[in-house]
């Protein structure tokens, strides 16, 4: 089997025969991303922000250097804007308990679309529990489009605030966030954008865009688990009260009260995950060596191949929509049947990993009627031989199942 280019960048795809195509859930990590983490460990580990001797002035600017490629790589304003996190479900509920409690009230509405991830709709439900607030949802066409109708008939002058992803985790489908949140800004509510299915595939431009948060996870970019980002405008980050309280996160503390650091750090309690910000600011550089230009291309051609591959399958059916632009890599599917855990367990033996499940998505597969699919989410390193090698295994599955066919 051929191997892309950038197989060998990545040691567990290079030393391994896996076919990894559970990109959408997390991707592999390339040798730079380790290096980068090993050497702040060998050479510069200490607790960043806390010390005036030498090792911890260089952990401070490996941590600090770190948010400042990430506020450039997404284009913030400042360095200010960024708030570490440990993936992008903590600066979703950071906004949620921070912002959402703060600011939502007894008869204001939140916006929340279908297709979203539990990760930006467990903490608004929790919002409007707490408040008061009723959750109204934008419900999605069943190739998962979301319309300018279904929009303009859900954001009204009730709605304080609109969660949203940019790219569905189940149907790869890319929303139309550029109009909610100009429909949203309109009517004066604040939107929270749900980048993590995005950024591994496309360039984002938080101003251009005019996102007021934006959150995503290291560990889908080529980055390290246990690192998130959540990008706010600063005028709403300076409103908000620190979401965790602790170390680091004070200027100054008597027995009876603390006032808090200025941002970003009022939000970071606590020891902070430098070699986190550390492999994923290598991470950053990794993507910027391929381009998102070329990134894309690939993809796009890998999700073409692959829809037209998996089509010749009369057993197969790909949810979502027919054009292969509208995927994003993200190729989920129903083997007729066959359970998608058997689908996957099946696949694994043969070397394949896919995902199978509901993909932290209930609501959407209810409303589409569906309760489990599996699914194939690829990334440049994949191939089309990869492709071939699932499509192949699929076509011997239901007869490993006891079909007759």
């Amino acid at each position: 089997m051929s191997k892309s280019i950038y197989r060998n960048d990545f040691p567990l795809l290079a030393s391994d025969d896996v076919i990894y195509m559970d990109n959408a859930a997390t991707s592999q990590r390339p040798q730079i991303v380790l290096d980068a983490m090993n050497d702040f460990y060998k050479h510069h580990n200490a607790n960043p922000l806390r010390g005036v001797y030498k090792l911890s002035v260089e952990a401070t600017e490996d941590y600090e250097n770190a948010r400042s490629k990430v506020a450039k790589f997404i284009g913030a304003a400042g360095s200010e804007e960024i708030i570490f996190t440990r993936n992008a479900s903590e600066s979703l509920n950071l906004v949620a308990y921070s912002y959402g409690l703060n600011n939502i009230k007894a008869g204001d509405e939140i916006v929340v679309s279908i297709l979203e991830h539990h990760s930006n709709m467990l903490p608004w439900q929790m919002v409007a529990r707490a408040t008061g607030a009723k959750l109204v949802f934008l419900d999605c066409e069943e190739d998962g489009e979301i319309t300018k109708a279904e929009i303009d008939s859900k954001i009204n002058e009730n709605t304080k605030l609109v969660a949203c992803t940019q790219i569905s985790n189940v149907l790869g489908i890319p929303t139309p966030i550029e109009y909610i949140i100009e429909k949203a800004h309109s009517v004066g509510a604040v939107v929270v954008v749900d980048g993590a299915q995005s950024i591994p595939h496309k360039k984002i431009d938080v101003r251009e865009l005019d996102a007021d948060f934006f959150a995503f996870s290291g560990h889908k970019l080529c980055g390290p688990m246990g690192i998130g980002v959540l990008y706010g405008k600063k005028a709403l980050l300076d409103s908000m009260p620190p979401f965790l309280s602790g170390g680091e996160m004070i200027e100054y503390v008597t027995k009876e009260k603390a006032t808090f650091a200025p941002l970003p750090h009022k939000f970071e309690a606590g020891t902070v995950n430098a070699e986190g910000a550390v492999g994923l600011a290598a991470a950053i550089d990794y993507i910027e060596s391929i381009g998102y230009e070329k990134i894309e291309s690939i993809e796009r051609e890998l999700s073409e191949y692959a829809m037209e591959v998996l089509s010749k399958n009369k057993y197969v059916r790909i949810l979502g929509s027919k054009d292969p632009a509208k995927h994003s890599g993200i190729i989920n599917f129903i083997l007729e049947g066959v359970h998608p855990h058997d689908v996957s367990t099946i696949l694994d033996s043969k070397g394949i990993a896919v995902r199978a499940g509901h993909h932290c998505a209930q609501p959407l597969l209810q409303h589409l009627k569906i309760n489990s699919t599996t699914r194939a989410s690829l990334s440049f390193y994949n191939t089309k031989e990869e492709i071939d090698a699932l499509s192949a295994a699929l076509l011997e599955i239901r007869k490993e199942m006891g079909y007759d066919e």
